[in-house]
């Protein structure tokens, strides 16, 4: 384990985390956490709370109240649905299956050699940048960049004689704060882009919203939070982490022939393999397309599911290739104990995982996220700004609001409803408010123990510092939270002014006349 010298601790940041880290250990925290809901559950449905709204997914109307967890019904959930809870975490079966094929090419040495190879070939002063900018476009691959960016970030900077909680820092941030933007159309813009259409449909107004109308502002948005992110690495958060020493020490001896013959054998095995996936994924009539409800042929079903096995073995069929070359893997035997060894260093997490699951399945269960997020909601309607005022608000609201709910979509189920009938009323186009949310809704993410692999990089960080809590990953993620989402609001205001359209085919910030 890394020891770590003593760091700068001063400032609200060092508050955070000295506060942070006196809590007991995270998963003791997540099961106090989770014995507050099933109090404040009881205190808000005696208060009879309730909220009606429209629910843009199920295209109707319905009414909410707290549900109390102390009472019969309320004790059965919690008893009853333990295991559910543990077993149906979705973090928990993403990071297993991903982590089965990641520790092969862990334990084989191909991971090692390739960071090698990689360090030497890319400028030390674009490292950081690389890490931010392919954490912000794994999104395209839905959660795959946190079992996969986010703990290659930490060996690479370990690698390249960095601090290794940075090089995790600035993948976390790319990842998950910046989880709205990306080069290429993701699965979130059709999603939000149905709920915004249904949002319309129910009060009436003919207008459709298109999975490109955020792109051209989302594309810029990569290029500005990579910069972004880059700069709070390398001048805030690394800096302030200090240096560490101890019995991690970065393998730097250079690649042998027999190494460099592996990475050329498990390079050319990873090109066929990907070879292969297209020719499954991409042609009309591809294996792996379903057909939609209007009849064409998707892979969304893959993209939701399928694409976690492919990523197991996109890295076990190269690591056992370069295992064999090498000759660390000389059997069954070998390639079962390189599995076996990814799972034992998981165990610590799947421990977190159980108390954390529990905790976010109360929250969802008691309702208490969907009033506090309605609730703000009808605060901001409230206050009546309009233009960019208003933007700006709805902007912080949908950051505020997710520390407590973390769905996208689930919010934005809720509040389209509300806010793009509203702000389109006050001149504002659906897809710039849709947009909107996007930048709000992104930039918390990492600050928030109600995201769901919340539990899972606490894990990754302890990895690297045994005495870090909470308090050290929260404090570490602050400068990139706050500093994204004003940079972020700062583009929003430049395509605001400017009148600059916001993604494909001329979508607009103002409604068109």
């Amino acid at each position: 384990m890394l020891m770590k010298e003593k760091s700068t601790n001063k400032g609200i940041l060092g508050t955070i985390e000295r506060v942070g880290n006196a809590l007991p250990h995270p998963a003791i925290l997540f099961l106090i956490f989770s014995l507050i809901i099933i109090v404040a559950s009881e205190i808000v449905a005696r208060m009879g709370t309730t909220v009606t709204y429209f629910d843009a997914r199920a295209g109707e109307e319905v009414t909410k109240s707290a549900v109390s967890m102390l009472n019969g019904e309320g004790l059965r959930y919690i008893f009853n649905s333990a295991t559910s809870n543990f077993t149906g975490f979705a973090p928990l079966g993403t990071v297993l299956v991903a982590m089965l094929g990641v520790g092969v090419a862990e334990w084989s040495g191909l991971i090692s050699a390739a960071l090698k190879n990689l360090i030497t070939s890319v400028p030390k002063a674009l490292l950081t940048a690389v890490i931010v900018f392919a954490g912000v476009m794994s999104n395209i691959a839905s959660d795959a960049g946190y079992v996969v960016v986010i703990p290659l970030g930490a060996i690479v900077f370990a690698s390249a004689g960095r601090h290794p909680i940075a090089g995790l820092a600035a993948a976390f941030a790319g990842v998950s704060a910046g989880f709205s933007a990306n080069l290429a159309i993701g699965t979130l813009d059709p999603l939000l882009a149905g709920i915004t259409n249904e949002a319309l449909k129910a009060v009436g107004i003919v207008y459709e919203v298109l999975p490109t109308d955020n792109y051209i502002f989302m594309a810029v948005s990569t290029f500005l939070l990579t910069a972004v992110g880059t700069f709070v690495t390398d001048r805030i958060v690394e800096p302030r982490l200090g240096v560490y020493t101890g019995s991690y020490v970065p393998d730097n001896e250079p690649l042998t022939t027999v190494e460099r013959k592996g990475l050329r054998n498990a390079g050319i095995s990873l090109l066929a393999f990907f070879v292969i996936m297209g020719l499954l994924m991409f042609p009309a009539n591809a294996v792996f397309k379903e057909p939609d409800a209007a009849g064409n042929m998707v892979l969304n079903n893959f993209l939701g599911n399928g694409l976690l096995l492919m990523i197991l073995l996109a890295f076990l069929i190269p690591g056992l290739i370069y295992g064999k070359t090498i000759g660390m893997i000389k059997n069954s035997n070998d390639l079962i104990e390189a599995m076996t060894s990814a799972m034992r260093s998981m165990a610590s997490y799947m421990v977190l995982a159980f108390f954390a699951s529990q905790f976010i399945s109360y929250f969802a269960h008691t309702n208490l996220g969907l009033l506090i997020s309605f609730k703000g909601a009808e605060i901001l309607e409230s206050i009546g700004f309009v233009g960019l005022p208003l933007v700006i608000a709805f902007v912080l609201l949908s950051a505020f609001l997710n520390l407590f709910m973390g769905s996208a979509s689930a919010k934005w189920a809720i509040m389209a409803p509300i806010f793009v009938p509203m702000l389109m009323r006050l001149g504002i186009a659906p897809e710039f408010t849709q947009l909107a949310y996007r930048v709000g809704d992104s930039t918390t993410n990492i600050i928030t123990p109600l995201m769901s692999y919340f539990a899972m990089i606490l894990v990754f960080v302890r990895k690297y510092d045994e005495k870090s809590g909470l308090g050290t990953l929260i404090a570490t993620m602050v400068p990139y939270s706050v500093i994204f989402l004003f940079s972020w609001i700062a583009l929003l205001i430049v395509f605001y002014v400017l009148n600059i359209p916001i993604g494909l085919g001329g979508a607009s910030i103002h409604v068109p006349l």
